[in-house]
């Protein structure tokens, strides 16, 4: 099995392709080892000592340090990936559908309905496909009052480039499409 790496923006986090499907569908993101105790794989990269966030897409994952050089971290957590894809075991023990669990109910007037159809296509089409290569993924949380509300997990989440990629990039996107948005903020 050959793993490749990529570089993200961020430079606490590395991106690990293992060249075979991570989930089925959605993402998962963990911020500690206790929220890791549904997946034997998070739970074991944790126990890589600086590994301090853990992130599944379709088919990468995105490991964030607290210190240390990636020289150190990289070859334990190649090791960890290896060895549990080479077990057969589960990324995700329980419910695959859940893969969003424990994100905020959505808002919005439901005169807004339209509006927020447009925003959640354009996330999905033309963002996200984006923001996964960087090894993260951005979801939509609310619009109010001509505020776009959006939350940036994996490694765009604490990525020094994410209030710009906010606020420069998808800001303008979405303002392009849709004109009565006025601003895009974080969660």
């Amino acid at each position: 099995m050959f793993i490749q790496t990529e570089a993200t923006p961020n430079p606490a986090t590395l991106k690990f392709l293992p060249g075979k499907p991570v989930l089925g569908s959605g993402t998962r993101d963990y911020r500690d080892g206790d929220a890791a105790a549904e997946s034997p794989l998070a739970t074991t990269l944790f126990a890589i000592d600086g590994v301090t966030g853990v992130f599944f897409g379709s088919d990468f994952i995105s490991v964030t340090k607290e210190e240390g050089e990636w020289q150190h971290l990289k070859p334990a957590i190649l090791g960890a990936i290896m060895e549990h894809f080479m077990s057969g075991a589960a990324v995700v023990e329980g419910d695959e559908q859940a893969a969003d669990a424990g994100m905020d109910e959505e808002f919005f007037e439901p005169e807004d309905k339209d509006t927020v159809d447009t925003i959640k296509e354009l996330l999905e089409t033309r963002v996200r496909p984006a923001v996964a290569q960087d090894g993260g993924d951005i979801t939509f949380q609310g619009y109010r009052d001509g505020i776009v509300y959006l939350t940036m997990r994996g490694a765009c989440a604490g990525c020094p480039s994410s209030t710009v990629t906010l606020q420069h990039g998808i800001e303008n996107l979405l303002k392009h499409f849709v004109p009565e948005i006025q601003g895009v903020r974080p969660m």
